[in-house]
């Protein structure tokens, strides 16, 4: 079965005709029909062109002639990511029937390499949100446990991997939406490094901060595909060029970033992880962030404030729905947003709009931006002397759907993930148990920029020793 496998295995199970991608596919497609019912991983579904790429590919591989990379890895993608002439909606009301004129250069690349990608995913509403609960198509449920969150904003994403209807899922991660849902569904999650992989054709949240990820089982089908969409692009002056490959480390030194308000469970995983990589031959020291408590409020001052610029689009001349009856200017822009937009995102742009209005750029915004050059510094002089960082994702494993109402406590589920963000370093969450209810829980490691490759090496070996 397509995800039960990594990508390499089951290249070679059609290599060696012990299955059709074809007839694969359609088996597949069939179980998303009646499993994802009561997931609610999909909003777009593309059965037909899927089906048809299927047929190709095993043509293909029957008459010798070359192949991609990807060939027969099937792959989901978030509701924020365009594709060419299909729905992109960032799941919400806003941009209902909405399809882009062309493809993010990320799914050209693995269209080019021959991967099939079978669907959109859900997600919080412009990737704003911790749980998937704000989004237009509804909340996604955890494929370990449905009365459960999947997690935010890519809850689609992680639940797609978990419940085995794809080998990958590409989503953005912009203060821990891809590792935080990963944690919560037991996959992993990888952010790289800001400016590894071009954010063209990504829809903007906060766009010092976005970046596109990968959610799998297997640490290997995410090194393959990063391997696919990363590296130079002339629609995105962002992406280095060069990636310091000589400056890889071999994880023989780690720091554990300890903080006074690890909820038990978080303690006994972290305390957990750190004897059995002592005992694995891995130096393990504690280490700890004078910037941590600062870090959820500045993040989400420089994200609401980056929010609010990049959403002004959407007023219904630009982009955007637009409602009928309208006699004036004003009334089309209030009458677009107000019916488009879900509670949290307007939220975030009238925060945004505050934080950079005249009397409180100062006062905020730029005292924001100060703690974050702060941070950067301090992790810099921390990853002078140890290999990798490590950190719970969270402090809990997934909660109930509806538990969490209070915005804020939500922006705190973000504690331990917008590190990496604001540092712009790479980060893979990995599961390492399960609590007492049975769920998931992870670690995440952080590594210094652009040593993604070593991280994912780094990432196989604690995920072998952890397991």
């Amino acid at each position: 079965m397509i995800g039960e496998c990594s990508i390499k295995s089951f290249q070679n199970q059609l290599l060696n005709n012990d299955t059709s991608l074809e007839s694969s596919v359609i088996q597949l497609f069939a179980e998303i029909k009646e499993k994802d019912v009561s997931i609610n991983s999909f909003v777009n579904l593309y059965e037909d062109q899927s089906i048809l790429k299927a047929q190709e590919i095993d043509q293909k591989l029957k008459s010798g002639a070359s192949l991609g990379k990807l060939f027969g890895s099937v792959i989901s993608i978030k509701d924020n990511i365009c594709y060419q002439d299909h729905p992109v909606t960032a799941s919400s009301a806003i941009l209902k029937d909405f399809k882009p004129i062309y493809s993010s250069t990320a799914v050209e690349r693995l269209l080019a390499e021959d991967a099939i990608i079978i669907g959109s995913t859900n997600c919080d509403e412009f990737g704003m949100g911790s749980s998937n609960e704000n989004s237009v198509y509804g909340t996604v449920s955890n494929p370990n446990d449905l009365s459960k969150v999947a997690g935010g904003s890519s809850g689609g994403a992680a639940a797609s991997v978990a419940a085995g209807f794809c080998h990958v899922a590409i989503a953005s991660d912009t203060g821990g939406s891809v590792r935080q849902p990963a944690a919560f569904c037991g996959v992993l999650g990888f952010k790289p490094s800001y400016g590894r992989v071009s954010r063209y054709g990504l829809l903007a949240y906060a766009s010092s901060f976005d970046q596109i990820g990968i959610l799998a089982l297997y640490p290997e089908d995410i090194s393959l595909v990063l391997s696919v969409i990363e590296g130079k692009d002339e629609f995105d002056s962002t992406v280095c060029n060069s990636y310091l490959s000589s400056l890889n480390k071999n994880g023989s030194k780690v720091a554990f970033i300890r903080h006074s308000g690890e909820s038990s469970q978080a303690k006994k995983a972290m305390d957990q992880a750190y004897k059995v990589l002592n005992d694995n031959g891995i130096i393990c020291e504690s280490a700890i962030l004078k910037q941590f408590d600062y870090m959820v409020p500045s993040y989400y001052i420089i994200a609401m404030a980056e929010a609010s610029s990049n959403l002004s689009r959407y007023d219904g001349i630009h982009y955007g729905v637009r409602p009928d009856n309208i006699n004036d200017l004003n009334e089309l822009y209030t009458e677009t947003r107000t019916a488009g937009f879900g509670t949290e995102v307007k939220r975030r742009i009238m925060t945004g709009s505050f934080i950079l209005s005249a009397g409180y750029y100062e006062a905020y915004y730029k005292k924001a931006q100060k703690v974050r050059r702060l941070l950067v510094d301090e992790v810099i002089e921390i990853l002078n002397d140890y290999d990798y960082l490590i950190m719970p994702v969270s402090n809990h494993s997934a909660f109930t759907k509806g538990e969490k109402v209070d915005p804020v406590e939500v922006y705190q589920s973000d504690k331990y993930t917008v590190l990496a963000n604001m540092c712009g370093l790479p980060a893979i969450s990995i599961p390492l148990s399960k609590t007492e209810n049975g769920l998931p829980f992870a670690l995440q490691v952080h590594a210094n920029q652009f040593q993604d490759n070593s991280l994912l090496e780094f990432g196989q070996k604690l995920k072998n020793i952890l397991q």
